[in-house]
């Protein structure tokens, strides 16, 4: 059986986590996970612009299979939603240029996928993705460790669509 590589992306645009993960049986790998920062003195296109970029280049390097982006749940503030949707979709659209299949799980199903209870906290799910992965510590910033837990609830996932 071979190894089969999920990308997960906590999508924003601020920052955007990223996490690859691979699975091999019923074993996990951390591959290559960080954080994509982009900076408020840009105009808004070229922060988008940076999104795109440095995704594809994480593609690249990790190869995945298949991409998990995290849905979005906003409250009330709609101005952030507006800008952290269009980043989402410029995401969408490097996974469609790649042709590579989205799951796109609601934060309880990751919370779920890792916990085992869709109403875990934050900190219960940077734990479980800490033990999942065999990782020396939690990873920062939050967006990174919320892209791995992505990643491996995007794994759990992949069959049940």
């Amino acid at each position: 059986m071979s190894d089969i590589v999920c990308l997960g992306i906590d999508p924003g645009l601020a920052r955007i986590g990223f996490g690859a993960v691979a699975q091999s049986g019923f074993r996990l790998k951390a591959l290559n996970y960080g954080c994509i920062e982009t900076s408020p003195a840009l105009s808004f296109t070229e922060r988008l612009l940076q999104i795109y970029t440095e995704l594809q280049e994480q593609m690249n390097i990790c190869s995945p299979d298949i991409i998990s982006v995290e849905r979005l749940f906003f409250g009330r503030n709609t101005t952030t939603a507006e800008y952290v949707y269009q980043a989402r979709g410029v995401i969408m659209l490097l996974c469609a240029q790649k042709k590579l299949p989205v799951i796109e799980p609601k934060p309880n199903q990751i919370k779920l996928a890792l916990c085992g209870t869709g109403d875990a906290d934050k900190v219960q799910v940077q734990r479980m993705v800490q033990r999942f992965l065999n990782l020396d510590e939690i990873p920062k910033p939050d967006d990174t460790a919320d892209a791995l837990a992505a990643a491996v609830a995007g794994l759990a996932l992949q069959f049940a669509s």
